[in-house]
């Protein structure tokens, strides 16, 4: 039985922290499905399918790793893909309760589904989106926290 993990996110935008996790749990899991959430309510900067195919293009050198997008409860979608894991990212202590509630509530969803907390490398645990988008909304350099297609991306984006 092949370990199907669903990495879960907006990712507006994908950060080199989101990808550490991604690499790190493709090293755990036979395939690891990132799933972009279709959550409009954040009012992203991207689109749906731009952040889809974002991810798609940054993870394409690993081959256990997909993208895909989802607009359901994530247990349904996890199920859906035969998942048995949601891994979930945490960058530092803020992050674990409100990650830690979610994980329960998904736990009393459907118990068969496991949610793995990662951590990036420390020198990403600082990184969000929000603050990649305003960092490059002002101009600056956001080469070293995104990955490349997604800094080009940014600047056409907030170009336009």
């Amino acid at each position: 039985m092949k370990r199907i993990a669903i990495y879960p996110g907006s990712f507006d935008p994908l950060t080199n922290g989101h990808l550490d996790v991604i690499q790190r749990a493709a090293k755990l899991f036979d395939r690891v499905i990132v799933a972009v959430a279709k959550n409009e309510s954040k009012h992203p900067l991207f689109t749906l399918a731009e952040r889809v195919e974002l991810v798609r293009n940054a993870v394409a050198k690993l081959p256990n790793v997909e993208a895909d997008s989802f607009s359901s409860l994530l247990v349904e979608y996890a199920a859906a893909q035969k998942a048995q894991a949601i891994v979930r990212g945490l960058r530092a202590v803020s992050d674990f309760e409100f990650e830690f509630q979610l994980a329960l509530m998904n736990r009393k969803l459907d118990e068969k589904i496991e949610t793995i907390f990662m951590m990036p490398k420390d020198t990403y645990t600082f990184l969000s989106s929000r603050i990649i988008k305003e960092i490059a909304r002002l101009g600056g350099d956001v080469s070293s926290f995104v990955p490349a297609n997604v800094q080009i991306a940014l600047k056409k984006k907030l170009k336009d």
